[in-house]
């Protein structure tokens, strides 16, 4: 018995939406490297479903799992003023063996 959708058909336009960007940070570099990963910044609301799909169709590799971090945004202090830094959830995406990405555009 499997866990959730696998094969389930998810709006192209909405997956499209998913990932808002991707992290490029020691931290990220160095887990990418260690376990072939890429981290994403992605939608509050979305699932680990989405966002294999959605890193799938944009990129077209495989993905071995999906591990989501929700970040609670800090308070900070502008002057007199107060404000506060946005929530951030993050998707470390694992691809399978094999597998690579390149965010960095230019070509191998």
């Amino acid at each position: 018995m499997s866990h959730g959708p696998n094969n389930t058909k998810f709006d192209e336009g909405r997956l499209m939406q998913v990932l808002v960007a991707p992290i490029v940070s020691e931290k990220a570099t160095m887990i990418g490297e260690k376990s072939n990963a890429v981290t994403f910044k992605v939608l509050q609301d979305a699932t680990k479903y989405e966002i294999k799909a959605a890193v799938e169709l944009m990129f077209k590799v495989e993905v071995k799992g999906v591990s989501v971090v929700n970040t609670k945004g800090k308070t900070k202090r502008f002057g007199k003023s107060v404000g506060r830094r946005d929530n951030v959830r993050k998707a470390y995406v694992t691809l399978k063996p094999g597998q690579e990405l390149n965010l960095g555009g230019e070509g191998a």
